[in-house]
């Protein structure tokens, strides 16, 4: 299929599209950029399209996708994540940890300095994990490949369980 056939096939389609994103946003402007989204992602990944497929599924699926990670952004955006420094993420509130606000000093103290010596590249992602990031989300702000999130993430667990070691069991 030429790329001008598939623009038409596009535009033949966009109108079925409308009601539906009129349905999952519940707004007129909404669904508009959706529907606008949704036939702009279609029209640069048309390599991806099978012909002989049916083209409608295959954008309502491109739709509802886009509408689920705008909504993920949305939520993620809105929800209360304190982006100051690594240590301030730990909780320092001692009282929910143990019944004795000394004994839970001692072991806050020892955790924020067991994570302080981790290696740079272990810590940054393993507190980004520890405070809500997910490992894709990761991996997009420090531009390392995912795999690399998860074994830093990995690495920087099993060195603080070492060195936590006198809390274990």
């Amino acid at each position: 299929m030429t790329a001008l056939e598939f623009s038409n096939h596009i535009q033949l389609a966009a109108g079925s599209l409308k009601p539906v994103a009129m349905n999952l946003t519940r707004n007129a402007d909404d669904a508009k950029d959706l529907v606008q989204e949704t036939l702009l992602k279609a029209l640069s990944n048309r390599e991806k399209f099978n012909a002989g497929t049916n083209l409608k599924a295959w954008l309502y699926t491109i739709m509802r996708n886009t509408f689920i990670n705008n909504y993920n952004k949305i939520t993620k955006r809105s929800s209360n994540i304190d982006s100051t420094e690594y240590l301030q993420y730990l909780n320092t509130d001692d009282s929910f940890v143990t019944v004795n606000k000394g004994t839970a000093a001692f072991v806050m103290s020892d955790i924020k300095a067991a994570i302080a010596r981790l290696n740079e590249e272990h810590r940054t992602p393993f507190m980004m994990y520890y405070i809500g990031f997910k490992y894709l989300e990761i991996a997009e702000e420090l531009n390392i490949p995912i795999g690399t999130v998860k074994n830093r993430i990995h690495i920087a667990r099993k060195e603080l369980k070492k060195m936590l070691q006198v809390y274990g069991d």
